[in-house]
């Protein structure tokens, strides 16, 4: 197992990211959606996350119709101010993008044009859907996506509750071939009750190779780096299992 607590900060018991290197899930681009409000907040946001040892950011901005009209080139546009506002403040860290694409009717119109979609690496794509009820058509855009060549990440699994009934439908996923992305604060607590049961669930059956902060604001970033957070992060947790680092 990995070391999990950075030596600079015995006694707070704060967790070394550095295990991951790579957060692949961040609202880190300014003004787009949820996150980060304006450049300020953003390298601010930044500045912590190298602070907790990572050593690369991958943007996922929402492209979500209905709220985030987010295309590949708002994103790349901002990714690139982003880059040269680190570049100026001297931030050793690596900024990349891709995008959290929501699973509604405009992915599947993207699809059925065949449009290139924002991968994290190699293909593959960070997806969600509605956390209160399931669309029916999520395993339709699913193969879809697929059948282009994408290999799906199901961002967040353990927030959707109403799955605490249905496990199975995991199981389901990862059949089809879907991977799993921790929220990190899940396992902290920062959802909730059932979202930490079914984070744990999820842990313990294997479900998860990828792990992101889903980072939007300070409030989670002083989360990120506490000690409660750090204290459930140690509670058998294998980080050798989770494949950030290949990003």
């Amino acid at each position: 197992m990995f070391k999990l607590f950075s030596k600079s900060t015995p006694k707070g018991g704060r967790f070394d990211y550095s295990v991951l290197k790579t957060d692949m899930h961040s609202h880190i681009l300014p003004g787009i959606d949820d996150g980060s409000d304006s450049m300020e907040t953003s390298i601010e946001l930044i500045r912590g996350l190298k602070e907790l040892g990572y050593s690369k950011l991958i943007a996922t901005p929402h492209i979500m119709w209905d709220m985030y009209r987010n295309t590949p080139e708002i994103i790349k546009r901002k990714r690139d101010e982003v880059r040269n506002a680190v570049q100026k403040e001297g931030i050793d860290i690596a900024i990349e993008a891709a995008a959290e694409y929501f699973l509604d009717e405009h992915v599947e119109d993207l699809l059925k044009a065949k449009e290139p979609l924002l991968a994290v690496n190699d293909h593959k794509v960070l997806v969600e859907f509605s956390m209160a009820f399931p669309a029916m058509n999520i395993k339709d855009l699913l193969f879809e996506m697929q059948m282009q060549g994408y290999t799906p990440i199901i961002a967040h699994p353990e927030r959707y509750s109403y799955l605490i009934r249905n496990k199975e439908f995991y199981d389901e996923l990862r059949d089809i071939g879907c991977l799993f992305q921790l929220n990190l604060l899940s396992l902290g607590g920062g959802y909730g009750k059932t979202v930490t049961e079914l984070s744990q669930y999820l842990l313990k059956n294997n479900f998860y190779s990828l792990a992101g902060t889903d980072l939007h604001h300070n409030g989670h970033l002083n989360e990120l780096g506490s000690p409660r957070t750090a204290a459930a992060f140690a509670k058998g947790v294998d980080w050798g299992k989770f494949t950030n680092k290949e990003l």
